[in-house]
């Protein structure tokens, strides 16, 4: 996770609820978008000990988030399986060059240039592993290099048991967790969404449904039970972070999204195993309530609702092929902002859609490709003419597409210093064919969507 800006494409952030005044609410967006975590904490090497297993084991390629079977069941029962006694500490960096299609009107963070930016985006800390026989999870403080500053980023705490429930198999259990979805266990929702890296320094849509863009800026806890290995159900709830609690992790009081009471959160899915074939379907819900000024009375509220679907072929030979696709509206209700001047309509919808599919071969070479879009109502109010990350029409609407190449040379079985050096590094091309909005002059100062694509050639590694 890096605080300038989010570790996946800026349409998966979330939407922007609006600070106290029309000067606020792009700020708080901003940094709403920037705390959507970005998906590599799954992949700690500290688990690959504790299990005995190398990495490829729980995940599709040789590092990295997305999870095969084995990978979704360790997650489910806690983090517990297997008897290693491993420091449960691991580091993780991540950077690389990026190159904008055209100039910055100014750089994005300070200490960067308008383009061509060698960067190192973040360094992060892991402690993670078995607590107890029914507990495990893992933490993560990361150091971001555009703001040079340091934080908590993802947090899974969760106690987990297997047990029979009328002749039913089941495991039942409660996740602590600081970023929704984060606790999830498949790959179509955003806390661990593709892309599973992009550029810290490169702009970002607007807005994007607020599921995923909460991170480490709230705390929550649900329940949860998986049925026969098939059957999914979850429940709970989040509550923002007061000024002194931001402040004690690391974000500060900026950060404070001033959500109101708890946001209640569901998630259901039914998921199909077989000896190769894999697959899921599910529904993911979350009802957000912010107060942007205390003293105003008027509150705006965010709905969203997610249908979403997985599908993985990984057979013992050299070919592997995951795909994922997500669809989530969101209803908003604006009263607060517009009585501040920050919106303009009381009540609008937005429609977000991302497709992936990922192939890889002897999971070290990965070729993978994305779809994304966003539409809703359009607000001059909200989406004003402004440079790069405004809109002259007023509206949301983004579309694009995403292009990596990918080698991962370690995380098998006879690797070199199995399970602790971990590397993955690739070249990534994320094109616009809409954004905020327009294609050419979509900002009201002259920018063209197609101004925004991004090359990134980039570094992860993992110790």
């Amino acid at each position: 996770m890096t605080r300038a800006r989010s570790a996946r494409l800026a349409w998966t952030s979330p939407a922007r609820p609006v600070a106290a005044t029309r000067a606020m609410a792009p700020k708080l967006a901003a940094l709403l978008m920037a705390l959507a975590g970005a998906g590599a904490a799954q992949a700690v090497p500290t688990f690959a000990s504790q299990t005995g297993m190398p990495c490829e084991q729980c995940h599709t390629v040789g590092y990295g988030p997305a999870l095969t079977p084995y990978g979704r069941q360790f997650k489910l029962n806690g983090y517990v399986w297997g008897d290693g006694k491993a420091m449960p500490v691991a580091l993780m960096v991540q950077g690389g060059y990026t190159r904008l299609s055209s100039d910055l009107p100014e750089p994005l963070a300070e200490h960067t240039s308008v383009n061509n930016n060698l960067s190192l985006d973040q360094a992060s800390l892991f402690l993670a592993g078995r607590i107890s026989e029914h507990v495990g999870g893992f933490a993560q403080i990361t150091y971001s290099g555009p703001d040079r500053a340091t934080s908590w980023d993802n947090l899974d705490v969760r106690y987990a048991h297997p047990l029979s429930i009328g002749g039913t198999a089941a495991v039942v259990g409660v996740s602590i967790n600081n970023n929704p979805t984060v606790q999830d266990l498949w790959n179509s929702t955003p806390a661990w969404g593709y892309p599973y890296i992009s550029s810290a320094l490169a702009p970002a849509p607007a807005t994007g449904p607020v599921i995923g863009g909460l991170g480490q800026s709230v705390i929550g806890a649900s329940v949860y039970a998986m049925f026969n290995d098939r059957y999914y159900l979850e429940v709970g709830g989040y509550r923002g972070m007061s000024d002194r609690w931001l402040k004690n992790v690391g974000l500060g009081a900026d950060a404070n999204v001033h959500m109101v009471g708890a946001a209640p959160y569901a998630r259901a899915a039914i998921q199909f195993d077989g000896p190769v074939r894999h697959g899921s379907v599910g529904l993911v819900a979350l009802d957000a309530k912010f107060e942007p000024d205390a003293g105003l009375g008027l509150r705006d509220r965010y709905t969203d609702i997610g249908l979403d679907a997985t599908y993985q072929w990984l057979p013992k030979g050299p070919h592997q092929l995951s795909a994922n696709a997500a669809l989530t509206h969101e209803k908003r209700t604006l009263d607060a902002s517009v009585a501040l001047e920050a919106a303009g309509n009381a009540s609008s919808n937005l429609t977000f859609l991302t497709l992936d599919a990922t192939y890889a071969y002897e999971r070290t070479w990965s070729v993978s490709g994305g779809l994304f879009s966003s539409h809703g109502s359009s607000d001059p109010v909200l989406y004003a003419p402004t440079p790069l990350d405004g809109s002259l029409s007023g509206s949301p609407d983004s579309r694009g597409y995403s292009l990596t190449l990918e080698y991962i040379p370690f995380g098998k079985q006879k690797s070199l210093w199995r399970p602790w050096l971990n590397v993955r590094t690739g070249l990534q091309y994320v094109g616009y064919t809409k954004f905020n909005g327009g294609n050419d002059n979509y900002d009201g100062f002259g920018r063209s969507a197609s101004d925004n694509n991004t090359l990134f050639a980039y570094l992860w590694v993992i110790l």
